[in-house]
């Protein structure tokens, strides 16, 4: 009976504990979340039922806890190698330098799980009692495990003596609920005010990423400097190109020698659908977390991919085997996450929009039928995947735009994003206001009507500002579970 209840509980979080009560979304709008009582009903006495309930339960925690907490080993890399813990501890700690206060690394987009600290901690915070300007507080955040996706090792006499990172770094954020960047942890949620390159330069000695590079140190920091909030490039250890040199939309150059550095995914609402990053036919969820773990985060595992092998268009991949990593079985952390980490992921519902408050309901209403009709939304983003089940990629002719962060993939094609909560980049929800909005890989359409201002361009659809505005409302209230 005990293990009934829990596995209902955790089906009831899952599927449902985002659609909130009393706000009603347009007649197309995803369904409510099964009940309890629905996701109860296989029989108890089968033995086989109970076993794949339990191995459910099993996968959940186990993907969780590798989400949020395991860097794969990766602090091999960021510690021992890129030696980041010093320049957090600062000079007064044992490191180098002034050191990052908590106000610092909260500038910088990092978050702080309020579920880990202890009440007295919390009631210090509120009492004003806590010095944020002092690194040596950040320390005390990374000894609770309170700073989500980093996590901090310390030697006997309490010196950080080692830094790594987590899936969560990126692909968690916090709901604000105590300050902003510190409250309740949101599984999924891209961190938009994550600035990835600005971590990375806190590192005193990146000349291992330069010789990987074949680039001077400054230019390494330079490129770091011009990602921004909320983009990570995750191709330039591969091809080493930082920059797109002619950004085209609709046949117009829009942008020169853009940064490389795409928008940091969601990691909610993945399931149903194959391909998930920007740029297309690199993988499903597993393939990316594989690619992730070994060649971003620098963990300890194995990694095959013989795509990588082409020097022309992968000349850094290619060079260093990097298609072809082999870790002894006993030493690697990835492969045996791999499974539970992406079971843990698609699981993560898209956060379900309310009427009236992120959205106009009656627009909303309108837009459904020109989603579907005059505007040909439908033809790509399929309700209610809000993209294509099956092959969901195109070619940058199909769209408009230029080809340069498609070329970068191995088949030169863009996916078609799952349109499902994308109102929490439109509202900025849990960002900082300047880092809200900006939509497509790499962010060049600040807004959602710039979006449908760009399609109606490029299909020649016809459609008023009144339509215009109703398909962004429309597109406002979609969710996908």
């Amino acid at each position: 009976m005990k293990d009934k209840i829990k596995y209902s509980l955790v089906l009831l979080l899952v599927a449902g504990i985002l659609i909130p009560a009393g706000c009603v979304g347009p007649k197309n709008s995803t369904p409510a979340a099964p009940t309890v009582t629905e996701t109860t009903t296989a029989p108890q006495s089968n033995e086989n039922d109970r076993m794949i309930q339990q191995n459910a339960l099993w996968m959940m925690d186990q993907g969780r806890q590798t989400f949020r907490f395991d860097t794969f080993g990766d602090e091999a890399f960021w510690g021992d190698t890129l030696k980041i813990h010093q320049a957090v501890a600062g000079a007064p700690n044992g490191g180098i330098g002034p050191g990052v206060s908590p106000n610092t690394a909260l500038a910088v987009g990092l978050k702080v799980d309020m579920d880990a600290l202890p009440q007295p901690l919390i009631d210090d915070l509120k009492n004003g009692k806590v010095n944020l300007n002092d690194p040596a507080a950040t320390l005390a955040l990374l000894k609770l495990n309170a700073v989500v996706g980093v996590k901090g090792s310390f030697d006997k006499a309490g010196k950080l003596s080692s830094v790594g990172i987590t899936c969560a770094i990126c692909h968690s954020t916090v709901d604000d609920s105590f300050a902003p960047g510190i409250g309740h942890r949101l599984d999924g949620w891209a961190n938009h005010d994550l600035n990835v390159g600005a971590i990375v330069n806190l590192s005193p000695d990146l000349t291992p990423v330069a010789n990987l590079l074949g680039v001077s140190e400054p230019t390494v920091r330079t490129v770091l400097n011009s990602w921004g909030p909320g983009k990570f490039d995750a191709e330039l250890f591969l091809d080493g190109k930082a920059f797109n040199p002619k950004q085209v939309t609709d046949g117009v150059i829009t942008g020169t020698n853009v940064s490389g550095a795409t928008l940091i995914p969601n990691a909610f609402g993945l399931a149903g659908f194959n391909q998930h990053t920007w740029s297309g036919a690199w993988g499903t969820v597993t393939y990316w977390n594989a690619f992730v773990a070994n060649l971003e985060m620098h963990g300890k595992g194995t990694f095959f991919d013989p795509r990588l092998d082409n020097a022309t268009k992968f000349p850094i991949a290619a060079a260093n085997g990097f298609g072809h990593l082999r870790t002894n079985p006993d030493d690697d952390r990835i492969t045996s996450k791999l499974a539970a980490l992406q079971f843990y992921q698609l699981s993560i519902p898209s956060p379900v929009p309310k009427a009236c408050i992120d959205f106009d309901k009656d627009a909303a209403a309108r837009g459904d039928g020109l989603f579907s009709g005059k505007a040909k939304c439908n033809n790509c983003h399929a309700e209610p995947l809000w993209t294509e089940p099956g092959w969901n990629l195109h070619k940058p002719s199909e769209i408009g735009i230029d080809s340069f962060e498609a070329d970068r993939a191995p088949d030169g094609v863009y996916k078609t994003s799952n349109l499902g909560g994308i109102f929490v980049r439109e509202r900025g929800i849990f960002m900082k206001p300047e880092n809200k909005g900006n939509f497509y890989h790499d962010g060049r359409f600040k807004t959602l009507l710039d979006v449908v201002n760009h399609y109606n361009t490029f299909f020649n659809l016809g459609l008023t500002a009144q339509e215009k505005n109703d398909l962004v409302e429309y597109v406002k209230s979609l969710s996908s579970q």
